[in-house]
């Protein structure tokens, strides 16, 4: 009989299914944004994003917000299209020397994801 207990639960436990191993998920950092990913967005989202500016600059209906971190300043230029709030039509991106920088690096940095 004990012969038979022990068979049984041998021939039990092999046609069980094991546990399903999940992989540990993953750290993940968003997407870096791109200059052209910021055309079109409002004074509030880019404040949003990246905080309150270090410069903020109007000249009639349109608005220059800049950015800045020790690793590179960004120049976001707002134009209002009709009726519509100033958006977003280019950006500028340079180290505190003045010198070009790539914009997507620029953005991370902002971001503090760099």
């Amino acid at each position: 009989m004990r012969r038979s207990a022990l068979a049984l639960t041998l021939f039990v436990s092999a046609c069980a299914t094991r546990p399903e191993q999940v992989a540990a998920p993953q750290p993940t950092t968003a997407p870096v944004k791109r200059s052209s990913e910021l055309l079109g967005w409002t004074a509030a989202e880019l404040i949003g994003e990246f905080g309150t500016p270090a410069l903020q600059v109007r000249e009639g209906t349109s608005v220059k917000l800049q950015f800045r971190r020790p690793a590179c300043v960004l120049d976001a230029y707002l134009y209002p299209s009709g009726s519509n709030p100033p958006k977003v039509t280019h950006v500028d991106t340079r180290l505190p020397s003045g010198a070009d920088t790539d914009q997507a690096a620029c953005i991370a940095a902002l971001l503090g994801r760099s």
